[in-house]
């Protein structure tokens, strides 16, 4: 039976979509195709989808209009949901909180609801995030920390959308699996993460802001590793008779990298140096991220296998490769 997946249009719902097609399935896509940032971006990776025929199909509508997605769910014949959809970035969070609301918290509430309703869902997996995790210091984080003093409105829809989601579970016993990404990157990105933001800058000679003043972390992991990580997880669904059918894993790299060091990666395989100005830690924002990735070894079999020292090469070729080897990156 077909997979639904919302979000079809962003980074790792493309990616996901292209690798379900890969192994034999049909996906119907579900996207509002927003303005975020460029939607050319996000046409072009539809484009490539298109191509696969009738193994794709394309659903174009906002999961917080009433009933939008329960109709899409139920023309599918989808018996599987990956939902990746989301207003995401912790910063634009500060200035638009009411792009979260509607998007994470009245999306998300629409998606568990149509699921329960639609019946025969074997399986809904849903991206979270490890901005749930706040201003734990406790390193690596783990999905038995609690997570209940977020620092951004990002990431307190998202840990409400994890309890939403196990409320579900628990009441109408519709089987759930979270999964709290740790800073994705890689071919086809989103333009407001760091990899995409500082290459561009890179290329154009223009400087790049680096906060904190330089002493950050971060667990970057990269797409093809998280895409791994969501079909291991939709092919494990919580088992019957096992207590409430919830569960949390995080999907991350297991290294927390130092900023400058990404950057200075990001610097040789652009083969220029990066004009740095240092500034001070950016209000909903954290020193360090780390996962314990423990749970998801012992569960889904998950092994991440890209160093950024691979990853952020391959990312600076599509780079690249999608902006024009001699025409800069300002398209």
């Amino acid at each position: 039976m077909p997979v639904l997946v919302t979000g079809a249009a962003g980074f790792i719902g493309y990616h996901v979509t292209e690798a379900l097609i890969a192994r034999g399935e049909s996906v119907t896509g579900f996207d509002s195709v927003n303005a975020y940032y460029d939607p050319a971006l996000k046409q072009a990776r539809l484009a490539r989808l298109a191509r696969h025929g009738e193994r794709f199909r394309l659903v174009r509508a906002d999961l917080a209009d009433d009933g939008a997605f329960a109709a899409a769910l139920g023309a599918s014949g989808a018996d599987r949901v990956v939902h990746l959809a989301a207003q995401a970035g912790v910063r634009h969070s500060i200035e638009h909180p009411g792009d979260y609301i509607r998007a994470n918290l009245v999306g998300h509430f629409n998606v568990v609801e149509a699921c329960r309703r639609h019946g025969g869902i074997a399986h809904l997996v849903y991206a979270s995030s490890s901005s749930v995790y706040g201003g734990n210091d406790r390193l690596p984080f783990s999905v038995d920390d609690k997570v209940d003093q977020p620092i951004s409105l990002y990431a307190a829809t998202k840990a409400a959308d994890e309890l939403v989601s196990h409320s579900y579970a628990h009441i109408h016993g519709l089987p759930q699996t979270g999964l709290r990404f740790f800073t994705v990157y890689g071919p086809w990105g989103r333009p407001d993460m760091s990899a995409y933001i500082f290459t561009r800058a890179i290329f154009e000679g223009r400087p790049i802001t680096v906060f904190n003043r330089g002493q950050m972390k971060r667990d970057f992991t990269y797409v093809d590793d998280i895409v791994a990580g969501v079909l291991a997880a939709l092919d494990r669904p919580p088992p019957a008779g096992a207590g409430t059918r919830h569960r949390r894993y995080n999907l991350g790299n297991h290294r927390s990298e130092d900023l400058m060091r990404f950057i200075a990666l990001i610097e040789r395989a652009v083969g220029r140096k990066a004009r740095i100005e240092f500034a001070p830690m950016q209000p909903g924002d954290v020193r360090e991220t780390y996962a314990d990735i423990e749970a998801s070894r012992r569960d889904l079999g998950f092994a991440p296998r890209t160093p950024i020292d691979d990853g952020i090469p391959r990312f600076v070729d599509w780079f690249h490769s999608y902006h024009g080897a001699g025409e800069g990156a300002s398209q």
